[in-house]
């Protein structure tokens, strides 16, 4: 039903408009409208996009059903030490949540992880964010907490999980 396609920079406006579809629905009731709007330009413009793949090592994969795109991950090997493949997005758009997406997806880096010795999945989720369930589901646990000051008075408040591989 679903296929696994790895990214190029020409798919870097599809993963631009998953975010822009699937932030306001995500984080509406965590938020604020103006957050939401900041944190998109800052991390999904396409020009912000185009330097995490061009300059940052992270790797996209996008989800696809029969017609289009429905959801994304990016990860980075080796982050931030050795052994440890940090997932820093991933995103699936509401009409297909809860039909496997994310698990697929997550299962995808797993492999990856695995095939370049990294035994260690690693993620920040907002504290608040009802996928702390999935990913719990998923084996992830709690590690820690990170707040980390993103500008314009904004503050990301994130749990640190951790699944092993």
């Amino acid at each position: 039903m679903f296929t696994i396609v790895k990214a190029s920079e020409k798919d870097i406006p599809f993963i631009s408009e998953i975010a822009s579809q699937t932030w306001p629905h995500t984080f509406k009731d965590i938020l604020s409208p103006k957050q939401i709007e900041y944190m998109l330009d800052m991390m999904y413009s396409l020009g912000s996009l185009t330097k995490q793949v061009r300059d940052k090592n992270h790797v996209f994969y996008l989800a696809k059903d029969e017609n289009k795109f429905v959801g994304y991950v990016s990860y980075e090997l080796n982050c931030p030490t050795a052994y440890k493949t940090k997932i820093h997005k991933i995103y699936i758009l509401p009409s297909v949540q809860g039909k496997g997406v994310g698990k697929l997806l997550m299962n995808k880096v797993a492999e990856i992880a695995l095939k370049n010795n990294n035994t260690i999945l690693s993620l920040n989720v907002n504290r608040e964010n009802k996928a702390i369930d999935f990913y719990e589901k998923y084996g992830f646990v709690k590690v820690g907490k990170e707040d980390i000051d993103i500008g314009n008075g904004f503050l990301m408040e994130d749990f640190i999980m951790e699944k092993q591989l």
